[in-house]
């Protein structure tokens, strides 16, 4: 049953039984305070920079007026 929806429910069942039924909130919370790079956010000034260059690719095709 392992590697299906029905199995990923089991597992998570048995987790939540041997370690409390707050335990992905807990591994979720071990994994956000290990991070120490701060994210893209960090650096607002590169983080504007970097939007405005995506905003100006454009994917849509252009139109023939």
């Amino acid at each position: 049953m392992s590697g299906t929806k029905d199995g990923g429910k089991a597992a998570a069942e048995t987790n939540k039984a041997k370690y409390g039924a707050d335990f992905y909130a807990k591994i979720g919370a071990k994994g956000g305070k290990k991070g120490r790079t701060g994210g893209f956010f960090a650096n607002r000034e590169l983080a504007r920079i970097a939007g405005a260059k995506g905003g100006r690719i454009s994917r849509r095709t252009k139109r023939a007026a």
